[in-house]
């Protein structure tokens, strides 16, 4: 009977994942005010030093604060940097925020057993305290005053046009460059709607684009959040998850699953638009045997989360070609509302 009622409403259009927990559009009327507060903040430190801040929600009104010092990840703060950890909750129209305190491990389920580090306390950890009120935030950290303000960064590469020679697997107008998903007539986007979707022209090497939105699942943990792959002639998985504020390790957003850790975690939170920009060359076999392993670049948000590296081996979930052979581009469902948008590639010879 579910899977009935799955069929009717993918056939319909209607949204089968409008569940208590989960939201797909930013402008939803319903979203809780923990959407407003969490996200990402830029300013300066009393020294006139930057800072930067990531509030991630963690569902009930309850909060997570990363401050950064240097600025945000990508733009100021490097991966391995100090970091400091500060705990938040809903008091009326404001955040609360102080020193995050207590025995936590890396995404625990309840909020006061959270942390966004693995190593906890982090590397540089800062006593403070700070409030968020109207999108301002104001507070101490060490012993220096903070002041930053709610921002929302951009993937530069964010509405990029396809170039001459490019094939154009989807602009909002049909889905006929794709196996399953499905188009929105309301807002024209390629939803997976919780399966696998993949490209019916296979390819080998080539730079590609894509535009994708997570959903808001505050009360979420780890692979719960938003999970997806962008696999890469359906042999290679680049993990697409709502990892905003965390490490950036393998099988969080832009890792290589189970293989490769991002240099830095180019994550923006739940329900802004991000890219991913791609440039692949696929494995070489001779005779049956691989003789070079695939290679790639990756941008997520127009950051380099990987620099020409080497992928020694498929992830799980692919196809069961050998490598080197041309494959299809996948985008897999694993039962999230994952959309889609401006997606096209450019065969290299």
């Amino acid at each position: 009977m579910k899977n009935t009622l799955m069929l009717i409403a993918l056939t319909l259009g209607l949204n089968t994942f409008a569940a208590p927990g989960l939201w797909t559009d930013a402008k939803d009327k319903t979203l809780p005010a923990d959407f407003k507060v969490q996200g990402e903040y830029l300013g300066e430190l009393s020294c006139g030093c930057d800072v930067g801040a990531q509030v991630i929600a963690l569902a009930g009104g309850e909060f997570q604060m990363v401050i950064y010092p240097g600025g945000l990840p990508g733009d100021g703060w490097d991966k391995g940097d100090d970091r400091s950890l500060f705990s938040g909750k809903l008091q009326g129209k404001k955040a609360v925020f102080a020193n995050a305190i207590g025995k936590r491990r890396y995404l625990g389920g309840r909020a006061n057993e959270f942390s966004a580090t693995r190593q906890y306390p982090p590397k540089g950890q800062k006593e403070g305290e700070a409030v968020i009120e109207n999108g301002k935030l104001t507070g101490t950290y060490g012993k220096k005053k903070i002041t930053m303000e709610r921002i929302e960064r951009k993937s530069p590469t964010l509405g990029a046009k396809p170039p001459k020679g490019a094939v154009v697997l989807f602009n909002g107008a049909n889905k006929d460059e794709w196996n399953g998903g499905r188009l929105d007539e309301k807002t024209k986007l390629l939803n997976t709607d919780g399966r696998d979707i993949s490209t019916k022209r296979n390819f080998q090497n080539y730079t590609m684009h894509m535009e994708f939105l997570l959903p808001f699942k505050p009360a979420a943990r780890g692979q719960g959040r938003g999970n997806s792959g962008f696999y890469q002639v359906d042999h290679y998985e680049v993990q697409i998850l709502d990892s905003f504020g965390l490490e950036g390790v393998h099988n969080e957003c832009g890792g290589v699953y189970s293989k490769l850790d991002s240099k830095v975690n180019g994550c923006l939170p739940p329900l802004q638009w991000q890219t991913y920009d791609v440039e692949f060359i696929n494995a070489v076999s001779k005779d049956g045997k691989k003789v070079k392993n695939a290679r790639m670049t990756l941008k997520l948000n127009g950051i380099v989360i990987h620099d020409n590296v080497e992928i020694t081996g498929k992830t799980g979930g692919s196809r069961g070609g050998a490598e080197g052979t041309p494959g299809p581009i996948k985008l897999q469902g694993h039962g999230n509302p994952l959309q889609f948008r401006n997606v096209w590639i450019v065969e290299k010879k």
